[in-house]
C-alpha cells in the first residue's frame, strides 16, 4: 500500500484546523469570533451575550422576545453585578444628568441671581422682604439646590467627576438602582448641610450626589477585590479640600452624600440575591426616612 510523502500535498479533510480558526463573529460584538451559535436563532453569540436556557445558550434578542423560554421576556434577561437589567446604552441616566444640571445652569446665567435664590439650599433667612428657606416649608430647595452650581469651574469639577465616576457606576448597577444612589446621596448632603450649617448660609451644587457615588465606587471596587488605593487617594485629596476654608465648600453636603452613598452602596451590592430588591431598596428608604427625621428635628429647632 501507498504511504503518502511528509511533503505531499494535504488532502481536503487535512485543512480542518485551518479552517476552525475561521470562526464568524458575534452578531453583537463582530470582532469577538464564537463557535456558540443561539438554539434559536442560531446566530452566533460571544460570551458576553450567552444567556443560559433550558438547552444551550440563547441571544439577548431571544429572551427578551421570550422565544421559547418557557418564561416572561425578562425572566432570563441579563444582569448586572447588583441585579440591575443591562443596557444598550450604561451611561444614559449619567447623560441625562449631566444635561440638567448644564441646562439649569445656563438658566440660572441667563435670569439670574434671582433665580438662584429662589431654588438653592438654606435654612431661613430673610429674601425679597420675607423670611424663606427650608424651615418655613421649601422642602423642595434639598433637591433643587442639587441642579445648581455657583461658577463655571464649580460646574465644569462636578459634571467631569460625574461623567469619570458615574457611567462605570452606572453600568454595574444598572439605571433604577443607580438614579436611586444618586438622589438618596444628594438628599443626604442636603439633610446634613441644613442640620449644621448656618440657617443664612446658602449651598447648591452636585457635591452631595457625586460624594455618594465615590463611596460607593470604594464599595464595588472593594467587592470586586480591586486596587482600592486610587479612589481612596482622590477621596482624601477632595475631603482635605472640603475642610479648607479658603475654598468656601459645604463640606457637611459632601460628608453627608458621602455617607448616604457607602450606606446604599453597600446594600445594592452585597445583598444576597434571593432579597436582593427588599434589602436594596429597603435600605435607601431608611435612608430617606433618616433625611426626612433630620429634616423634620432641624425645622423644629428653627421655628
Amino acid at each position: 500500500m501507498d504511504q503518502q510523502s511528509p511533503d505531499s500535498p494535504q488532502g481536503p479533510r487535512d485543512q480542518g484546523p485551518q479552517g476552525a480558526r475561521d470562526l464568524p463573529g458575534c452578531y453583537r460584538h463582530p470582532d469577538r469570533e464564537t463557535g456558540v451559535r443561539c438554539t434559536r436563532c442560531e446566530r452566533p453569540i460571544c460570551p458576553e451575550c450567552m444567556v443560559s436556557a433550558s438547552v444551550g445558550f440563547q441571544c439577548p434578542d431571544c429572551v427578551r422576545d421570550g422565544s421559547g423560554t418557557g418564561h416572561s421576556p425578562a425572566a432570563n434577561r441579563p444582569r448586572t453585578l447588583a441585579g440591575g437589567t443591562v443596557a444598550s446604552d450604561p451611561r444614559l441616566v449619567t447623560k441625562v444628568l449631566i444635561g440638567l444640571n448644564l441646562a439649569l445652569y445656563l438658566v440660572q446665567v441667563s435670569v439670574g441671581d434671582a433665580f438662584t435664590s429662589r431654588f438653592e439650599l438654606f435654612g431661613r433667612a430673610m429674601l425679597s422682604g420675607e423670611v424663606q428657606g427650608v424651615a418655613e416649608g421649601q422642602w423642595y430647595r434639598m433637591l433643587t439646590s442639587m441642579f445648581l452650581h455657583g461658577s463655571v469651574m464649580h460646574i465644569l469639577f462636578n459634571m467631569v467627576s460625574l461623567w469619570w465616576i458615574g457611567g462605570p457606576l452606572e453600568a454595574a448597577l444598572g439605571r433604577a438602582r443607580f438614579i436611586t444612589l444618586y438622589f438618596v446621596s444628594g438628599l443626604s448632603g442636603s439633610a446634613l448641610t441644613y442640620l449644621l450649617a448656618g440657617p443664612n448660609q446658602p449651598s447648591l451644587g452636585a457635591s452631595g450626589a457625586i460624594f455618594g457615588l465615590f463611596g460607593a465606587t470604594a464599595v464595588l471596587m472593594r467587592r470586586l477585590n480591586y486596587d482600592m488605593r486610587p479612589v481612596i487617594g482622590l477621596l482624601v485629596v477632595n475631603l482635605i479640600i472640603s475642610f479648607s476654608p479658603g475654598f468656601n465648600i459645604a463640606w457637611q453636603a459632601h460628608v453627608g452624600g458621602l455617607i448616604g452613598g457607602v450606606v446604599v452602596g453597600y446594600a445594592m451590592v452585597h445583598a444576597p440575591r434571593e432579597r436582593r430588591n427588599l434589602v436594596q431598596y429597603g435600605v435607601s428608604a431608611l435612608v430617606l426616612v433618616v433625611v426626612v427625621v433630620t429634616t423634620l428635628l432641624r425645622t423644629a429647632q428653627l421655628t
